[in-house]
């Protein structure tokens, strides 16, 4: 019975061992989210690029989600479930469709699937920030990488 359990676990963990090398040691569920999703950037790029003018940053949250954790400092809030966001979005970059536009949410899940409908939309540089303000499989998320955050 002991070596029974033993070939047992040693399969099992034989098999977390593949799946980690064939997905690059990503996250299985993230990385099956994000399959289609093009550019994807850290909270850190995402930061440094929102600072620097090379990119519009919008936090997809609702708004109790941005008064309980605040947005990034370098960002602008667009709640994704308001009828008109594209049309917001679109005020945002000045009408450019071409515009580099990041998108940021808690885990990355909505930032994803938004990212997805945009292109369907016609926008066509929307990049994801998979690791979100609270973290995910992507990486340790805006809060615990202490970057600065809006909270007014």
């Amino acid at each position: 019975m002991n070596r029974r359990r033993f070939l047992i676990g040693a399969g099992a963990l034989a098999l977390v061992g593949v799946g980690f090398a064939a997905t690059e040691g990503r996250n299985l569920f993230y990385a099956a989210l994000s399959e289609d999703v093009g550019e994807q950037i850290s909270v850190g790029e995402a930061h440094e690029m929102a600072s620097a003018g090379e990119i519009l940053l919008i936090d997809i949250r609702r708004p109790d989600e941005w008064a309980a954790t605040g947005s990034p400092a370098s960002g602008h809030r667009l709640d994704m479930r308001r009828d008109d966001f594209s049309e917001a979005l679109l005020a945002l970059t000045g009408g450019a469709t071409d515009a580099r536009v990041a998108l940021i949410c808690a885990r990355g899940v909505r930032s994803s699937r938004l990212t997805n409908r945009l292109t369907e939309a016609g926008f066509t540089n929307i990049i994801d920030v998979p690791e979100g303000m609270l973290g995910s499989g992507a990486g340790p998320g805006w809060i615990r990488e202490g970057l600065p955050v809006d909270r007014s």
